[in-house]
């Protein structure tokens, strides 16, 4: 599945990596819910990096179109707040 991060650039991620990438999605809506500025921080960091570790860089002029799009390391809560869906940011 490819993972874009905002300003940043393309993951693939295997499919099976989806649960822990789900588990710090539910952790994050549930941190902007609360407005809990610490661990909406906390929580973006370790999703965006778990896509960083977990995926395999695509090449800067590659174009696939994205199945998930995450907001860049340097996001408010309150712009989160405005891209999440029912499911969070990782429908499932």
């Amino acid at each position: 599945m490819i993972v874009r991060i905002l300003a940043e650039g393309q993951w693939d991620v295997h499919e099976d990596r989806l649960d822990r990438l789900n588990e710090l999605d539910s952790a994050l809506e549930k941190a902007v819910e609360a407005g809990d500025d610490t661990a909406f921080s906390q929580t973006l960091g370790a999703l965006l990096h778990a896509v960083r570790t977990e995926g395999d860089p695509l090449p800067v002029d590659a174009l696939q179109d994205s199945k998930l799009i995450l907001p860049p390391a340097d996001a408010t809560i309150e712009e989160v707040r405005e891209l999440l869906g029912d499911d969070g940011l990782i429908p499932g």
